[in-house]
């Protein structure tokens, strides 16, 4: 692409670029809007526009910060001042502008990112595919017929197939990870407390995080930076901007099967072995070892713990609508998650928590024997769009899970930092990343990590099926 090219696929460039007046903010912003507008029936990753907006914020001149001018989602889980919450649920089609948004949506406007739109999620971001029945599935740029992956799935396809270069993302069992390693892009999962506050939690575990999709590894380092805690309520030490490859070697752990032992798809143990060739050809010394937990029971508790915030849920949306909610308000999975908390002991939920909360402990004596450990992010490539929807029979839908997403929550329950790096692609060019996962506030060590794998096998110049 030449120099005056308005799109690229990392954001610092295009701040760069607006910022040595190369071109506008307000051409950048058209050109995503362009861009967008063509895409979305092929994509369908943003569910509520605010091109108008977008476009008379960039006019009017007044952007500062980091990302100054840069077109961006903000993921429909999260309030952003003047457009509805729906997040993704036909519950929420009739929501309201918010007049509301947390610290953490805040820092968005002050790092200079002009925002388009809402990204697409399934409902309230329960599944690790994004086809909310209330909406368009969200299709993988790489492959239309496949799953973007969940529950940032709207954010990774739009931020694939170049309709913007970074977008907001959450992860709560999975959810950036999930859709960076099936979109073949950056995403990193920070520890529990790093960043401002967001949305509040009231489960016992608070397991859901945000930072974003990106391209680049300096794209994800520099937002973190920019939404990090640095005040007195800091959690850890702030990391700042890290933007240099590690220059040590590094002890790596390397699980391949699930917690409950099962094996992942071919392609993804190769996956998974290639990166370790790769990590060892620079210098790092790999082994096997195995997760922590009893992996069953970790599951076990896991979907405890998960279902009793769809209960919770439930809970609230038939106190505001005054009935108790149904399949015109809410899809199976949710209803049914909902109703297998009803089902158990009031002492499950506690003992659930109180096991969990051993296996953050294990986790971290775990994490003593080793820097960082790599796994693969998921059990199979991209799968076909309904495989692991809302409505399959929820016993099916499970045992597809219990196989499919059986390694990424582990980190949500230990607070811990986890990146799905895309080094792999199968035969007929699916992308397909690989985990490598931290001690809590460990962000510094996997930022400088994944700029080495960067160096050494370059991603971002590879284009989906369907590009801008």
């Amino acid at each position: 692409m030449s120099a005056t090219t308005p799109w690229t696929s990392d954001a610092t460039e295009l701040a760069g670029r607006i910022r040595r007046k190369e071109i506008s903010a307000v051409e950048a912003v058209e050109d995503a809007i362009r861009k967008a507008e063509a895409l979305e029936p092929q994509i369908g990753a943003i569910v509520t526009s605010d091109f108008d907006r977008a476009l008379a914020k960039a006019k009017a001149g007044q952007l500062s910060g980091p990302f100054a001018g840069v077109p961006f989602l903000v993921k429909d889980l999260d309030p952003y001042k003047g457009l509805p919450t729906r997040n993704g649920s036909r519950s929420g089609l009739n929501a309201l502008p918010e007049t509301t948004q947390t610290p953490y949506v805040d820092a968005f406007d002050a790092a200079g990112f002009v925002v388009i739109g809402k990204s697409a999620t399934p409902e309230y971001g329960f599944l690790p595919t994004t086809e909310p029945m209330g909406f368009t599935p969200t299709r993988n740029p790489w492959n239309t017929d496949r799953s973007s992956g969940g529950s940032s799935g709207g954010a990774a396809a739009a931020v694939a197939s170049g309709m913007v270069p970074i977008a907001h993302a959450t992860d709560g069992g999975g959810s950036i990870r999930i859709p960076a390693a099936n979109c073949g892009l950056f995403g990193l999962k920070p520890s529990r407390g790093r960043m401002l506050p967001g949305r509040p939690v009231a489960r016992g575990i608070d397991i859901s995080v945000s930072h974003c999709v990106s391209h680049s590894v300096r794209d994800s380092a520099a937002l973190f930076a920019a939404t990090e805690r640095t005040g007195a309520d800091a959690v850890f030490k702030p990391v700042g901007v890290i933007s240099e490859p590690l220059k040590r070697s590094l002890k790596v752990g390397l699980v391949m099967n699930t917690g409950t032992g099962v094996t992942p798809d071919p392609e993804v143990q190769t996956a998974v072995n290639n990166a370790a060739k790769l990590l060892e050809s620079l210098g790092h010394k790999v082994e096997p070892t195995h997760w922590p937990m009893n992996g069953g029971q970790f599951s076990m508790d896991f979907t405890v713990l998960w279902a009793s915030g769809a209960a919770d849920l439930v809970t609230a949306i038939g106190q505001a609508v005054g009935r108790e909610p149904d399949e015109t308000l809410l899809e199976p999975f949710s209803l049914a998650m909902a109703k297998l908390i009803g089902q158990l002991p009031a002492s499950a939920l506690p003992a659930a928590i109180e096991r969990l909360n051993t296996d953050m402990q294990l986790y971290d004596a775990w994490l003593t024997q080793y820097d960082v450990i790599l796994s693969p992010v998921l059990g199979k490539p991209p799968v076909e769009l309904g495989y692991v929807a809302g409505w399959v029979p929820f016993q099916e839908l499970q045992a597809r899970l219990t196989t499919y997403v059986g390694y990424t929550p582990v980190q949500n329950v230990a607070g811990a930092p986890s990146m799905s790096v895309p080094l792999h692609r199968t035969p007929d060019g699916l992308p397909v990343g690989v985990q490598i996962a931290g001690r809590a506030g460990g962000e510094a060590l996997l930022f400088q990590l994944a700029y080495q794998l960067e160096e050494a096998q370059p991603w971002a110049h590879r284009r989906p099926p369907v590009f801008a």
